[in-house]
């Protein structure tokens, strides 16, 4: 069963849309879509939050998020969510 996850990154001024943006230009999110068993992986603008970046993340399963979770991926992640 697929797993759908949404989550709301915020920050003051545009620092939430620079996290997306250094995620997309760095090929960190191209690598975690080529992971096994990812499904989507995107960012969006929500209209009325212009602090706020909303990411659809879906996996094939449990299995794939635990890996993904487990991988080196998260921490160039941590690392970026911390900068922003």
């Amino acid at each position: 069963m697929a797993i759908t996850i949404h989550i709301y990154y915020t920050g003051e001024k545009d620092n939430a849309k620079k996290f997306a943006q250094e995620m997309t230009e760095s090929g960190t999110v191209a690598n975690i879509r080529a992971e096994e068993g990812n499904l989507q992986y995107e960012y969006f603008l929500p209209m009325d939050r212009p602090d706020t970046v909303l990411l659809i993340d879906r996996w094939q399963d449990q299995s794939a998020l635990d890996i993904h979770h487990a991988s080196p991926m998260m921490g160039k992640i941590i690392a970026l969510r911390e900068k922003y």
